[in-house]
């Protein structure tokens, strides 16, 4: 038996199930982090890639300054913490979804990496992190000798 289907142009208040889900975790990791840090904290979405030489982790970061974001590499954790401060408003609120206040992202990355040629760039709204892998994991060719 068919069940009816309800078709409507209007895609703006279309129910996602999905998008639920998503605002559920996103309030639950609200709520945890400042039920045990004493600060809410969100996390930015990432992608982490691998390329030959090294890996590639690139974070939506869209409206924060250079100098409120702080990378570290602790042990073999790649810490992304800063801040993303409140802009002066006028008039009232009628809808608020934009994130704000402080952020925290943190990857484990293998113990190959070459901490000391790191490098991070942030451009237009996006934290490009490039650890370079270490020379010792390298693939390299090995030279066959004899007959």
């Amino acid at each position: 038996m068919a069940l009816p289907v309800l078709r409507s142009s209007d895609t703006v208040s279309r129910w996602d199930p999905l998008r639920e889900f998503e605002d559920l975790r996103s309030g639950l990791d609200e709520w945890l982090q400042s039920a045990f840090s004493g600060v809410a904290a969100w996390s930015p979405l990432a992608d982490v890639s691998e390329t030959a030489d090294a890996y590639v982790v690139a974070v939506d970061l869209p409206g924060v300054k250079r100098e409120d974001v702080t990378v570290e590499l602790v042990g073999t954790t790649l810490a992304i913490t800063g801040e993303l401060k409140e802009r002066e408003q006028t008039g009232w609120f009628r809808s608020r979804t934009r994130r704000r206040g402080r952020f925290e992202y943190r990857t484990a990355l293998p113990h190959e990496v070459d901490a000391d040629r790191i490098e991070a760039n942030l451009n237009d709204g996006v934290l490009t992190v490039r650890i370079p892998k270490s020379e010792a994991i390298k693939p390299r060719r090995i030279k066959i000798t004899g007959k």
